[in-house]
């Protein structure tokens, strides 16, 4: 009966749409950039299971263009579940999750993607209250630009770490050492500007502590 019509049921899910468009990233930094943040926000939030990051996964916006697909480098969603079943999610589909990514971040290389004109366009038009635009490659201009939606355009806020309210958390960059790379990453900051660290930089000051109060870490 017409009467009891869904048009979501005729949507393709997740496990029928591809989790990314297959378009390679150019760089590694597309991923680990991107990772940290994840990394460091498994550790706050450990006991929340309101929100899923998600990296160099599918976003598919548009029920009337189903396979329309966009692919950020990260993005951030708020009240979804963060684990569907054992086998994770596939893509992120916004009429299954019923969700707009709170923040949205792209990592920009010397292969630009339309990072800063086309992205810019189609992440205000979804609705994403947070679009993050890094761009180690700068030498003049700021290489980490927030910019926040207000009356669906995107505003460049001000300062460094960027207070992101609606999460609850700042974001800005600064030297560290990742996977025994030193460089600049970005990373998650509290309200008064102090830097969350990720896992290992803790197991790190950990074995520290216990060094200065004489403990032979090697015998645990």
């Amino acid at each position: 009966m017409l009467l009891n019509y869904n048009p979501r049921h005729c949507l393709p899910s997740a496990e029928e749409l591809p989790d990314c468009d297959d378009t390679p990233v150019d760089n590694e930094i597309h991923i680990l950039v991107p990772q940290v943040l994840q990394i460091i926000l498994a550790t706050l939030w450990s006991d929340r299971m309101d929100w899923y990051f998600g990296i160099n996964m599918g976003i598919y916006y548009d029920p009337e263009n189903p396979t329309d697909v966009i692919v950020p480098d990260g993005f951030l969603s708020i009240g979804v579940p963060r684990i569907i079943d054992e086998d994770l999610r596939l893509s992120y589909v916004l009429w299954d999750e019923l969700v707009i990514p709170t923040m949205v971040l792209e990592v920009v290389s010397k292969n630009r993607r339309g990072e800063y004109t086309q992205k810019k366009e189609d992440y205000a038009k979804m609705g994403v209250l947070y679009y993050v635009i890094y761009n180690p490659l700068r030498k003049r201009k700021p290489r980490l630009e927030v910019y926040k939606l207000e009356n669906g355009k995107y505003e460049l806020l001000a300062g460094e770490p960027v207070w992101l309210s609606e999460i609850n958390l700042g974001i800005g960059k600064e030297i560290g050492i990742y996977q025994g790379v030193e460089r600049e990453w970005l990373y998650w900051y509290d309200q008064q500007g102090k830097r969350y660290l990720t896992p290992q930089e803790k197991a790190t000051k950990l074995e520290e502590k216990l060094r200065e109060l004489g403990v032979d870490i090697d015998e645990l």
